[in-house]
Order: C-alpha cells, then structure tokens, then sequence
C-alpha cells in the first residue's frame, strides 16, 4: 500500500488514464480499453479505479475516475490502494500534478505502530509539474499528525506528546523548553495547571522554537487535551470513544511545524502546545469554580466539559505577549462545528479579512476544505458571569463554535492577526487520500499561505 515516487519512469510502467464522469468516449482510450471499461460499467465515479487487461491477459493499465469537480487531485489516492504492485505513471499528466502526486502517497498512509502491515508498495513515476520534495514533505507533516492522533492514550499522554516534539524540534535544530506540574502556577498559566493537575501525568506548556529572532514570528497553538473524560461533567462511555483525539490541534500544528522547518521558511516559529489529560479525581476543577488565568481575566466554569478553551487561553495569552505577525490556534473544541459543517468541513474564525482570502483561496487549491465563520460580537454577551469577567459556556448551548472563538478572542489583543481553526482531526469514513482515522485538516493550506508570504 505506501507509494514510491521515482523521479524518471521505468521502461515498463503502465499508465494510468484519468477518465472524468461520462468520459470515456473522449478519453483517446484504445478501443479495447474502452470496451473492457464499459463492460465493467465504468463511468468515471471520483476514486473508482479499474484494472484493465491486454490482449494476452497481462495487465495492460488502469482507470482512475476523477468525476468533473471538487477534489478531483484528491481522487488520486483511492490508486494506492487499488492497484496491482509495480511501476506506474499517469497516462496524461493531470491538471494539478504534484496534488495528485501527494494524493497518491497519502493515499497510502497505514498506521503500523500495533502490528497492522503496510502491505504491497506501488511504485509510480512523478508527473511532469510536480515537486517531489515538495510532496515528501507535505506527506511526513500530514503522517506526523496522523500517527500522533491514532495513537491511543495509554501510549500518548502528556509525557508522550512532550516526547513527540522534542523529537521534531531536534530533526530540525529547534529549542523546546517546558513547564510542568506546580511550575505552571509560579509561571502563571493557572488554568493549565487546573485542568490537567487530576491526571497521573502532570499537565505542562510545551514550547518549540525555530528560526532568526529577525525574521517574521508566526505562533501556532495546539489543544493538547490527550484524553477527554469530560472532567466532573463526565462524557458518556460512547462520548469517550474518540477522546484519544483531543489532542488532534496540537498533532496539526506539529504536522504543520515539520512542513514549515523542512521547507526552511523564513520566519521565526513558535508552537505553543498545552498538555493535560482532563481526569477525574479528588483534586479535579468543579462546576462553579471561578479559575484566574495568565490574561488576568477570572473565568467561572459552567461546564469542566469546555476545558479545551480553557488552557488555549493560557497559552493565547503567553504568544499574544510577544505581538507575533501570525497566531494561529488549532483545536478539537466543539461538536457546535461538526453539527454545523460536519466532520470534512473544518470552520475557521478571524478579523484579519486579508488572510481569510489567502486561506479560503489556498484550500480551494490545494483541496484542504475551510469555511469561514462570523466571530459575530453580539454573542460574546452569553460567555457573561454574575460573578466573574467570563463564564467558560454559555447558558443556552447555541452557537457553540462561535461563542468558543469568541471565548478565546478576549485572550487575543496585540497579534497583528490571529485566526482559530475549529478542526475535526478524524475521517469517519475512508476517503481516496486518507483511511478511517487521524487527519490533517487545514495545515496544507496553511503551509500554502505560510509559504507564500514567508518564502524560503
């Protein structure tokens, strides 16, 4: 199943035609070809491959549907996992080639760590107009995510996570400094410490850095929560299932990280990630607790359920002190936005109207799907506490995402922009470039936008 990508074809490959939905007749196909594909009902369904035959019963070459629209490129990756090992290349280069080309090696993603096998290897020839580099290193940045949210808790707590970016940062020559424990009280990130201090693995803020103090800052925060019990307001048992995801923002923002330190961009990185397992004990944060944070803003807690908001903030407020060109904070924070866009449709809130252009353009290209959403401010006045400056819910439960962006908006005042990405982190279903599992969602048009402003 893991695709290789040779640079020059070899004398034997076989090609792969890219037929769009009721196109056969114009795909310049041999009429054998044609004929074996209509005899097979073949009609050019995105990610539908057909193996097709020779005269002498040898494999002649395959059929990739790519339909006629959105996330055609991506349909690529259903070839991973369909074709016969061997040599291979497009028939045509396609219209977006190195997409296609990433689509075909991510298509190829097995997660290994428990003994599942990754299976035959299908070797195929790069396009012409594709960067090989560039796909190798938006692939490990995508795999890096994945694998870190497929792993399970028991194997991916807060020592874990903290152990994953010291690896990153050390491939990259990147600094890591970390605060944990009770040393998150003396260096004031109160609300860190407070969700995470009932876990056997003490919460802590994990810090990387990267690049010339010169250069444009670019802060990227991560929701760290490693398992999500729901805290005192327990989730039930099938609300936990997925909860060894909650981590999934600080899995994306690494992912992100290894795609803009492998590509050598010029800015000064930072990734901010709070780490903490929201379990439950005698010492856990209760309904009712009013919490002090980094910001000086006091925070009632309605629900121990909304932690996620909770230690970003700490962390929003520690990047937002060194007035960065970019913050960006990525997190698994509310099913207000899987009931609003679903699970493949991730919402993203921001002021800065030029970057919600960048981005919103930049996942259209690289079919990496965003929808921007209104931080509509006359909904900031449900987040109200008759006793503290914010209540951590609202008392209604409408609006979940975007009173959760505005939550953390009020953390957020020197950046020159900032913008909060409310990510899913999972693929319920298989999809042609990726299976059931751990995801990426929006870092490959963030990598796109980075990299057009702060190029190498």
């Amino acid at each position: 199943m893991p695709v290789e990508l040779l640079e020059h074809r070899p004398e034997a490959s076989l090609p792969v035609h890219l037929i769009s939905s009721g196109g056969l007749d114009d795909a310049g196909l041999p009429d054998q070809m044609r004929n074996w594909a209509e005899a097979n009902g073949f009609t050019g369904k995105p990610a539908s491959v057909l193996a097709v035959p020779g005269a002498d019963g040898a494999l002649a070459g395959a059929l990739l549907g790519i339909g006629d629209g959105g996330q055609a490129a991506l349909s690529a990756g259903a070839l991973a996992r369909s074709l016969p090992e061997g040599d291979w290349h497009f028939a045509t280069p396609p219209t977006n080639p190195e997409l296609a080309s990433l689509a075909l090696v991510l298509g190829g993603y097995v997660f290994t760590r428990y003994g599942k096998k990754p299976g035959r290897t299908i070797r195929f020839s790069l396009p012409e107009g594709a960067d090989g580099r560039a796909v190798r290193r938006i692939s490990e940045g995508v795999f890096l995510t994945r694998d870190l949210i497929n792993t399970p808790t028991n194997d991916m707590g807060p020592d874990a996570l903290e152990h994953a970016a010291r690896e990153l940062a050390g491939r990259h020559g990147a600094n890591v400094s970390v605060t944990k424990g009770d040393a998150l009280l003396s260096e004031n990130f109160p609300m860190i410490h407070a969700v995470g201090r009932a876990s056997a693995e003490a919460p802590r803020l994990i810090d990387l850095t990267w690049g010339s103090e010169s250069v444009p800052k670019v802060t990227l925060v991560g929701k760290g929560v490693c398992f999500d019990t729901g805290g005192l307001d327990i989730k039930t048992a099938s609300g936990m299932l997925l909860m060894k995801k909650d981590m999934g923002g600080a899995a994306n923002v690494l992912g992100l990280a290894s795609m803009i330190m492998s590509a050598g961009l010029n800015v000064r990185l930072r990734v901010l990630i709070p780490a903490v397992e929201n379990a439950i004990a005698g010492n856990a944060f209760r309904p009712g607790d009013v919490l002090a944070s980094r910001k000086g803003i006091s925070v009632e807690i309605g629900n121990t359920d909304a932690e996620g908001r909770l230690i970003l903030a700490d962390a929003l407020a520690l990047a937002d002190e060194e007035e960065p060109e970019l913050l960006v904070d990525m997190a698994t924070l509310t099913g207000a936005a899987r009931v609003a866009l679903g699970p493949d449709l991730p919402p993203f809130y921001t002021d800065d109207d030029a970057f919600a252009s960048e981005i919103a353009q930049a996942a259209a290209e690289v079919e990496d799907p965003l929808w921007r959403m209104p931080l509509w401010k006359p909904y900031a006045s449900k987040l109200s506490s008759k006793i503290a400056d914010l209540n951590n819910v609202t008392p209604d439960g409408f609006a979940g995402s975007i009173t959760a962006a505005l939550f953390l908006q009020r953390f957020v005042e020197k950046a020159k922009s900032w913008t909060h990405f409310d990510i899913f982190g999972w693929n319920p279903s298989d999809r042609p470039h990726g299976l059931t599992g751990g995801e990426a969602q929006a870092i490959r048009a963030l990598e796109q936008v980075i990299g057009q402003r702060y190029g190498s």
